[in-house]
């Protein structure tokens, strides 16, 4: 009786590891794609937050229920006074409004020293819609990422 010897010859694993790279070259684009996709969808929600505390603020401000003043347009000083909250004048115990629980996080903002309000740009609203840039309050706020999204549209305009 001869004996065979057993294992994989040379070419089956050569075979087997070119499929195995040609998988691993189809399935890593598509994973950096999901996460893309992931981090977008969480702006998108962060933003959507954001602007919602803001309208609710101008809101508060118009129905008089904040100190209203001649100089203000109405608008936050910060982004961290939706989250302290402000006193309600229409309540005759003067309880605090509350506009968000905390502030998100710019997903696309690399520099995690910088506290959640700072990881946006914010637009005055003095400025443009075009040119934002900062000033006495927050009318709106975006993404300070230079990046595009899947959609071919700038993090910065969305």
């Amino acid at each position: 009786m001869t004996m065979r010897a057993r294992g994989f010859t040379l070419i089956e694993l050569l075979v087997t590891l070119a499929i195995l790279g040609l998988l691993s070259a189809l399935v890593i684009p598509t994973a950096q794609v999901v996460v893309q996709r992931r981090q977008e969808r969480d702006l998108r929600d962060a933003l959507h937050q954001i602007r919602d505390g803001i309208d609710a603020y101008k809101l508060a401000y118009d129905q008089g229920r904040i100190t209203k003043s001649l100089a203000a347009t109405g608008y936050p000083k910060t982004l961290d006074v939706l989250v302290e909250g402000v006193p309600d004048l229409q309540n005759p115990k003067h309880t605090k409004i509350f506009f968000l629980r905390r502030v998100p996080r710019d997903p696309f903002n690399a520099d995690t020293s910088a506290s959640p309000a700072q990881s946006w740009g914010k637009r005055s609203y003095a400025s443009e819609a075009d040119q934002p840039r900062e000033g006495d309050d927050i009318y709106d706020v975006y993404s300070l990422s230079e990046k595009s999204g899947l959609n071919g549209v700038p993090y910065k305009k969305w």
